[in-house]
């Protein structure tokens, strides 16, 4: 058995950070509120119900947060729609490239499902993914392990067997509490990732093998 790799979406296999800014912007101020680009950016990966409740806490109340999250990500598909979206860098042949090689892959994500459904769908890569797993799925989103824990089992690969690939502090610690190797996306250090590489395209051939019996630590 060769393992399984466990793909974040957003910043990872795709950056639609400008469309979920556009989608935040348009819904926040249609419903009479206002949101900093730095707060979207300390919050950018996490699930809406966490970040509604960082950005407003109780002066929104529970209710009116959920429909202001359900706003912005109808709008978001929309830009999506109609704009399309490409994979970053290396990612698209990444993917292909282990499906090939028979790896297992999944989508691990914090967006709700329509939107990994869309996004998905838009890259051209959805036939490489065995399993989606999404918001609804699981009970807390990162930086607790519960999307990358699904995502294993419905896969059918043990944990220790697994690649997480991310681009997020938080998903890396996910990755790191659900006891997997992992392949941080950004700048050096920016968090305790196995390996860090700016861009998928700077990963080594053998990147994957080599970490697939890393043994991890909570």
């Amino acid at each position: 058995m060769t393992g399984a790799v466990l793909w974040d979406l957003d910043g990872t296999l795709v950056d639609s950070a400008a469309e979920h800014w556009q989608a935040w912007l348009e819904t926040i101020e249609a419903d009479g509120l206002t949101v900093t680009r730095e707060q979207f950016r300390k919050t950018f990966g996490q699930r809406n119900d966490a970040i509604l409740a960082s950005w407003f806490g109780d002066a929104v109340a529970a209710e009116r947060r959920r429909a202001i999250g359900h706003a912005k990500e109808a709008r978001y598909r929309e830009l999506v729609a109609a704009g399309g979206l490409a994979p970053l860098p290396g990612a698209a042949e990444w993917v292909r490239r282990l499906d090939a090689a028979g790896w297992q892959q999944a989508v691990a994500s914090s967006a709700p499902r329509l939107n990994v459904e869309v996004v998905v769908r838009a890259l051209g890569l959805a036939a490489h993914f065995g399993a989606l797993v999404a918001a609804e799925d699981v009970e807390h989103g990162k930086p607790a392990p519960d999307v990358f824990l699904a995502a294993a089992r419905r896969l059918d690969v043990p944990p220790s067997r697994c690649v997480v690939v991310e681009d997020a502090p938080a998903g890396i610690q996910a990755a790191r509490r659900a006891g997997m190797a992992s392949i941080g996306v950004g700048p050096p250090g920016f968090a305790p990732a196995h390996l860090v590489v700016a861009s998928l395209e700077q990963l080594p051939a053998d990147a994957f093998d080599r970490l697939i019996d890393v043994t991890t630590t909570t």
